[in-house]
């Protein structure tokens, strides 16, 4: 898979905000009350949003790296590159979602050369567990979001770590 990863465009970003899943992956929606907002927030270069598309310039998806992939409430102690991800809703479920994630991990230790990468996850959301599992990434901790009952999990991935588990190449 040829993928193309940019800084977020303000064009794609509303795209982005414009996608909506169905439940129970409806939490994953941009809420659409302030969509100035989400938008400076999408294309602010702190932010770290870059977009994912194919050779032919369709978005396909878009990731984060850094303070966007955590969760309130969750344990960051010790450092790692978070990264966050989210599909096209018309391309989840699909069994697509390890190329992506390979891809986005790959793309991750380039520009940020760094071999320690995290993911948190809903708890609920088994299938994107599965999909960084299948590239390496481990269980470390599980926790409740601050002031919510929504249980999330944190994975972690060690490329340097020498386990013939992972499947990410330099």
């Amino acid at each position: 898979m040829h993928t193309i990863f940019d800084p977020l465009s303000r064009e794609k970003a509303l795209a982005v905000l414009s996608w909506r899943y169905d439940p129970p992956y409806d939490c994953y929606n941009f809420n659409g009350q302030n969509i100035a907002a989400e938008l400076q927030y999408l294309t602010a270069s702190e932010s770290a949003f870059f977009s994912i598309s194919n050779p032919f310039n369709e978005l396909e998806g878009f990731c984060s790296f850094g303070k966007d992939g955590q969760v309130p409430g969750g344990s960051y102690q010790f450092q790692a590159l978070d990264i966050g991800m989210g599909l096209r809703p018309d391309l989840t479920g699909q069994g697509q979602g390890r190329k992506y994630a390979e891809a986005v991990a790959q793309y991750a230790m380039a520009l940020h050369h760094t071999d320690l990468l995290r993911v948190t996850i809903a708890a609920f959301n088994e299938r994107a567990q599965k999909v960084w599992s299948h590239i390496g990434f481990e269980i470390t901790s599980t926790f409740l979001k601050s002031n919510s009952e929504s249980e999330f999990v944190v994975m972690t991935l060690n490329s340097d770590s020498g386990r013939p588990t992972h499947r990410i190449r330099k």
